[in-house]
C-alpha cells in the first residue's frame, strides 16, 4: 500500500499570511500547483484507489487535480471522500486575524496576552487546541487508514491519498505513526530528515504548498498478520486516559482518549519521501496574476501562459 499525506495548493489566505478554517480559495499559482502535482505522481506510476480530503474548498481542488490528471482506467476512479474532520485546526477568535505582536516586558506571547484580555468577552472562541485535533486524527486513522492496511496484501495495489492542511497533517502523521512498532519504520536510503542533529520521526517538518509526504506499507505475511490481529484485540486493547502509553505509542509525545491497537510486527512502513516538491521545479510565479484568486470562469488556465499565435 502506498499513502500519500499532502497538503493543498497556495491560497489567498497563505499570500496573506493567515491560517486556520476560513474556505479559502486557491490563487492562480496554487491552482498551477496542483495540476503539476497531478501530472507528476501520474507520471510516476501512482494509480489512486482512495482518496480522501477536507471538505474546504482548497484541498477539495487539489484533490481534484489529482483525479483529473489519472489516465483512462478498466476500473472507476475512486469517489472523492470529503470529510470535516480532515479540517485545519480552527483558530477561532482569531481567524483571519494577523498574528499579534508580543508586547513589551511581557514574558507571554501577543496572541497569549490578548487571550488573556479577552478570553472573557461574549462570544469569545479560543484556539482549537492539540488534543482536539489529535483525537480527529486518531479517529480517521481508525476509521478509514488501519482498515486498509489490514485489509491489504502484497500483491494488492492499494494507493491512497489525503489532502488536508499543514498543522492537521502533522497530527495525521504523529497518529498514523503511533500504530507502528518503532522497529518496523524506516526512512528510504538517503532521506535525511531534519538540520544536522538526528530529528525524530514524529517531526519530519513541515508541508509546502502540495508538498507530500509518500509512504510505504507493506504486509509481509498475512497469515501472521491476522493471528496479531485478533491477539491484538484479545490482549493489547488499552483505553489511554492518562499520558501516553509507552507500549502502545511508542512515538507518542500526546495523549488521546481512543482504543489504541498497534499493527502486527509484520507490517512496515518506509518513508520515502518528506515534503516532496519535485513537481514545483521551473513552476514560476505569473506577474500580476499569480497571487489572485482563481476564477472557475476563467478559460483554462495554461492560456494565461500561452503566447496568441499571430493572423
Amino acid at each position: 500500500m502506498k499513502l500519500f499525506l499532502i497538503r493543498h495548493g497556495e491560497t489567498v489566505d497563505n499570500v496573506a499570511h493567515l491560517a486556520g478554517v476560513r474556505d479559502s480559495a486557491l490563487t492562480v499559482q496554487g491552482v498551477l500547483q496542483a495540476e503539476r502535482l497531478g501530472q507528476y505522481l501520474t507520471a510516476s506510476g501512482n494509480r489512486f484507489t482512495h482518496v480522501f480530503t477536507s471538505d474546504l474548498q482548497r484541498a477539495v481542488k487539489t484533490a481534484q487535480a489529482l483525479l483529473s490528471a489519472q489516465p483512462g482506467q478498466e476500473s472507476p476512479a475512486p469517489d472523492l471522500c470529503q470529510l470535516a474532520i480532515l479540517r485545519e485546526q480552527d483558530f477561532g477568535f482569531y481567524e483571519g486575524k494577523p498574528v499579534y505582536a508580543r508586547q513589551r516586558n511581557s514574558t507571554k506571547s501577543g496572541k497569549e496576552d490578548h487571550r488573556s484580555q479577552h478570553q472573557g468577552d461574549p462570544g469569545f472562541q479560543d484556539v482549537e487546541s492539540k488534543e482536539s485535533m489529535t483525537r480527529r486524527t486518531d479517529i480517521f486513522v481508525d476509521q478509514h487508514v488501519r482498515p486498509l492496511i489490514l485489509q491489504g496484501t502484497p500483491e494488492q495495489d492499494t494507493v491512497m491519498a489525503v489532502v488536508s492542511h499543514g498543522i492537521i497533517l502533522s497530527h495525521l502523521w504523529k497518529s498514523i505513526l503511533r500504530i507502528f512498532s518503532k522497529q518496523t519504520v524506516s526512512l528510504a536510503t538517503g532521506l535525511l530528515v531534519g538540520g544536522g542533529g538526528v530529528t525524530p520521526l514524529e517531526y519530519l517538518g513541515g508541508w509546502s504548498n502540495t508538498g507530500y509526504l509518500e509512504l510505504d506499507i507493506m504486509t509481509f505475511n498475512s497469515h501472521a498478520q491476522t493471528e496479531a490481529k485478533v491477539e491484538a484485540k484479545n490482549e493489547a486493547k488499552v483505553e489511554v486516559t492518562g499520558p501516553p502509553v509507552a507500549a502502545l505509542s511508542l512515538f507518542a509525545t500526546e495523549a488521546t482518549e481512543l482504543v489504541a491497537l498497534a499493527l502486527p510486527p509484520t507490517t512496515k512502513m518506509l518513508i520515502k519521501t518528506v515534503n516532496g516538491k519535485e513537481h514545483l521545479r521551473g513552476l514560476k510565479r505569473a506577474r500580476g496574476v499569480g497571487s489572485s484568486q482563481f476564477d472557475e470562469g476563467q478559460k483554462k488556465i495554461e492560456s494565461f501562459f500561452k503566447k496568441t499565435k499571430a493572423g
